[in-house]
């Protein structure tokens, strides 16, 4: 019965230690940054990990000693910060930069199209036209496309 007891036991702290080594593997050392606390030797990360050991031996859920470690050191020391407004805008920014100069390669593309129609419609106002001749008229007007890479011609506007 006694060595039950103790079998127990051992598998409990093996549990509980498991459980903080999890958790520290998820926290970044405030001192390194590169590392979490355990695999740093800093002096922070020791007492780090005490903190956490003790924590999960008091019987608070994972989810409670994040948020005291978030609480004491701020959302930086988590390795998996929460999603809210600002990492959103972070995450989701290069698309909606990629976005909107798509859109602004769209709207020149199109007034360019577009101008050129105008500018043909003008010229025949009051023109009795087919509408091959139309059709050939447009063809004419209609500028070649530019045969420039976007970063040549980036790089030229730079120099300039």
């Amino acid at each position: 019965m006694d060595n039950s007891k103790s079998d127990d036991e051992v598998k409990r702290a093996r549990l509980m230690e498991a459980r903080a080594r999890s958790i520290s593997h998820n926290v970044r050392c405030t001192e390194c940054g590169s590392q979490s606390i355990e695999e740093s030797q800093a002096d922070i990360a020791v007492l780090l990990r005490k903190l956490i050991r003790d924590e999960v031996w008091s019987g608070k859920s994972d989810k409670e000693i994040f948020k005291k470690l978030e609480d004491e050191y701020g959302e930086t020391v988590l390795y998996a910060p929460k999603f809210d407004w600002q990492t959103a805008g972070i995450w989701l920014s290069p698309l909606l930069i990629a976005g909107a100069a798509g859109g602004i390669w769209a709207y020149r593309r199109h007034r360019q199209n577009t101008n050129v129609h105008i500018m043909a419609l003008n010229l025949v106002r009051g023109v009795a036209l087919t509408p091959k001749e139309k059709e050939t008229m447009l063809e004419i007007l209609t500028p070649p496309p530019a045969e420039r890479t976007p970063l040549s011609s980036w790089w030229k506007k730079w120099r300039a």
